[in-house]
């Protein structure tokens, strides 16, 4: 069990699948910039990237994601201006009220990953009803990365384990890579296989650090808001063509260095 979540927890392993299909994980990219480009609000950019979220999570399925974990909102997003970071809360609570039903319908489970202090009662009362009304659904998972930084998850699970230890419950020699992966809050999926992002940039801004040691990364020139199914399919696609040994080598090099 996750000692954070209380749910059964899966093994996190290199290039593990979670169902039937594959973790995918992306940092949507570029909104602001598809926004300048037009001439129009930066808020406007966000709305577009929902429609994105919204056609790529109904896509995912057929491009052989079981998984998909999106980056919506970072601890680092704060430092942005006041009223932007109220567009950005306000897109969550968009994007669930609007989607909800059919998310619910369609066997999609709903969780959102990150520290919960800081928001507002409104913000937290759609999260809790989200995962909520999704919690037995088990077709798809979709997460959601919100207030969240792949450092602070770190240090939130180091927190916890030496909140156990200190309550006795742990000595520090029990800590191994798979009980600290326990204690984050990505625990109750599998590691990602593949992480994308979009616009263009080659970094992945503090996310998912601990998680994606072995995941394979693809960077993708579109901006967050033209992004779709076929994109995520073309990410898959990339990722498939890859040679994954997880730090071992392949059986026709060991004969060939034989």
């Amino acid at each position: 069990m996750s000692p954070k979540t209380g749910l059964q927890t899966k093994t996190a392993r290199p290039g593990g699948e979670a169902g039937a299909g594959l973790h995918a994980a992306i940092i949507m990219d570029g909104n602001g910039r598809w926004a300048k480009r037009r001439g129009m609000p930066r808020a406007l950019g966000h709305r577009a990237g929902v429609n994105a979220l919204k056609r790529t999570v109904e896509g995912a399925p057929s491009a052989g994601v079981g998984v998909l974990t999106v980056f919506g909102f970072s601890t680092e997003n704060w430092r942005r201006p006041a009223q932007e970071v109220s567009e950005l809360m306000g897109l969550l609570k968009a994007y669930v009220e609007s989607d909800l039903d059919r998310l619910s319908r369609e066997g999609v489970r709903v969780r959102i990953i990150g520290r919960r202090t800081g928001l507002s009662p409104d913000v937290l009362e759609v999260i809790e009803r989200a995962e909520r009304r999704t919690a037995h659904n088990d077709r798809f998972l979709l997460q959601v990365a919100f207030n969240y930084g792949g450092q602070a998850d770190i240090a939130d699970a180091a927190r916890r384990f030496a909140e156990r230890v200190e309550r006795g419950e742990a000595r520090a020699a029990d800590l191994d890579e798979a009980m600290f992966g326990s204690f984050l809050s990505t625990s109750a999926a599998p590691a990602p296989d593949l992480i994308v992002r979009t616009s263009g940039e080659h970094r992945i801004s503090n996310f998912l650090l601990w998680e994606c040691a072995y995941a394979e990364l693809v960077f993708q020139d579109v901006l967050w808001p033209d992004y779709g199914p076929e994109h995520l399919a073309a990410a898959v696609a990339e990722y498939r063509s890859r040679d994954r040994r997880y730090g071992g080598i392949a059986a026709d090099d060991v004969a060939v260095a034989g």
